[in-house]
């Protein structure tokens, strides 16, 4: 017999088997030799009282062993099949290029950076140098933005597609299978680029082909219909079904849909800035200890507030993060964090951004958000000052309009310089920002403080540009075989998401077959 239920147990006692064990046969009224095993389905911190717990929800067998509910796909030989061109390798090129192997098509998935240990160079090149590789970065490459940028797989896209299935062939693949029962997922950046070459070799094993430096510079279409793309100004490669998966951060490409006369249209999205704090501060304000137990993980935090009808929010919270500089083009400043799969770093940052709406880029031009977002991290470059140095000030200091005497010590290796945010910031940003900060000190004891730091801009939070598709069949409305997916085209937000509307297109794929 099998039933759930839900326990709650200390941190002291998370890892001993036994005890969980006692709690289920003392919480069942069983005999605690009668507990054959358990699964846990769902584990997460509840910090909401004074003593910090763990809460549980298990499912217990009851005079029987426990099955192992782990799915491993399968995936067929594929080489004679169906060609589909899949373009770009992040969370949503390589699941649709998985879930087409499993439909029996041939995924040949092409990627204009690099592959994940080539990046590695590139990315060390950026932090220490100050170098940006257009092409190979921490946006562009195999795996993805996330890849390099930490490996989140919390979502709420449950309505959209299987988030087990994403979960299950993550860990396949090699997670940890404490991705499938923790409440706010994590890899980490330091496993996720083995895992991602491991996926590549089941698109390989399989006979569907990965290809990098391959970028795509023009779709060739004939009677409405995609008939082939053209790579490197140079090769055409014909097939009659793109999925095109190119992340929040390919301007090319919305460019090129524009002088195409392939409808693309301007998108909301949100800007601010990345915030840190000593990891200490938020462990301490969220388990309202002075000191954190061993037995318990760096604190996490999720902050929202309204300020005049504009949603001021957290986001891609990094605790024992760093911050990175995720710059795709030269002479722009663009932030974003990530963390280890230990996240034992000393500072925790998280995206603190603002909602921008149409009305607030005026004109009719579809690309005016792009664009707006794109002069934006312009001007933060020429504040930084060069070298992919960011512009930062201390959270009181931007609050009360001050000039920060010095920048507190942080993660960010190209390096910081005292600035005024509003010299960057649209007027609006800025003052919704600086209504909402004080609020969130409230909120959370210790978080308004001047040995926090403001480092501008984070302005990729998503895309700021949509490819509308036909909600039926995937495709765009004036070009049959176009699929457009995940966040490049506006249906999606972090790995999981995007891994799911990867899929979905996929199957679209089959089933316009």
């Amino acid at each position: 017999m099998q039933k759930d239920i839900e326990i709650t147990i200390s941190p002291e006692e998370i890892e001993l088997k036994d005890t969980i064990k006692e709690q289920l046969a003392a919480a069942l009224s069983l005999g605690v030799q009668r507990i054959g095993g358990y699964q846990i389905l769902k584990r997460s911190i509840d910090a909401r009282s004074r003593k910090v717990i763990y809460r549980l929800q298990v499912k217990v067998f009851i005079d029987e062993k426990p099955v192992d509910e782990l799915v491993n796909y399968t995936y067929p030989n594929v080489s004679n099949g169906r060609r589909v061109i899949i373009v770009g390798a992040g969370p949503a090129g390589l699941f649709a290029a998985l879930q087409c192997i499993e439909n029996g098509l041939k995924p040949i998935v092409l990627e204009r950076g690099k592959d994940v240990k080539q990046r590695r160079r590139d990315l060390a090149a950026i932090n220490k140098d100050g170098l940006v590789n257009t092409e190979s970065n921490y946006c562009y490459g195999e795996g993805g933005a996330g890849t390099y940028s930490d490996g989140k797989l919390y979502t709420r896209s449950n309505k959209r597609g299987d988030i087990n299935k994403v979960l299950q062939i993550f860990v396949q693949h090699g997670a940890t299978a404490d991705i499938m029962v923790d409440a706010r997922p994590h890899i980490g950046t330091n496993k996720l680029p083995q895992i991602i070459t491991s996926i590549r070799e089941t698109i390989l094993n399989a006979g569907g082909e990965v290809h990098f430096n391959q970028k795509v510079t023009d779709l060739t279409i004939a009677f409405d219909k995609i008939t082939g793309v053209v790579v490197n100004d140079v090769d055409t490669l014909k097939t009659d079904a793109v999925i095109l998966a190119t992340g929040h951060s390919a301007r090319d490409i919305y460019e090129l849909l524009k002088s195409k006369g392939i409808t693309v249209e301007a998108k909301p999205f949100a800007l601010g800035v990345r915030i840190e704090h000593p990891q200490a501060i938020i462990d301490a304000a969220q388990y309202h200890c002075a000191i954190r137990s061993e037995f318990l993980p760096p604190a996490y935090y999720s902050l929202v507030e309204q300020v005049e009808e504009r949603g001021v929010f957290s986001f891609c919270m990094c605790p024992g993060g760093i911050i990175a500089p995720c710059a795709t083009h030269d002479n722009e400043i663009v932030v974003n964090g990530w963390s280890p799969s230990k996240r034992n770093n000393p500072f925790a940052n998280s995206g603190t951004v603002v909602q921008i709406t149409l009305d607030d880029v005026q004109g009719e031009d579809p690309l005016r958000m792009m664009n707006f977002q794109s002069e934006i991290e312009k001007n933060a470059f020429r504040l930084g000052g060069g070298d992919l140095v960011a512009p930062g000030q201390r959270m009181v200091d931007f609050v009360e309009r001050r000039l920060s005497v010095d920048l507190p010590v942080n993660s960010y290796l190209p390096g910081t310089k005292s600035a005024l945010l509003d010299e960057i910031l649209p007027g609006f940003v800025a003052s919704s920002l600086r209504k909402a900060l004080p609020v969130f000190g409230k909120k959370m004891k210790g978080y308004y403080t001047n040995e926090a730091i403001l480092v501008g801009v984070e302005s990729r939070s998503s895309s700021p540009v949509r490819i509308p598709r036909d909600k039926e069949s995937y495709q765009h409305p004036l070009v049959s075989g176009l699929f457009p997916c995940a966040e490049g085209a506006g249906y999606a937000g972090g790995i999981v998401s995007a891994a799911i509307d990867g899929i979905n297109c996929a199957n679209a794929v089959l089933k316009g077959s």
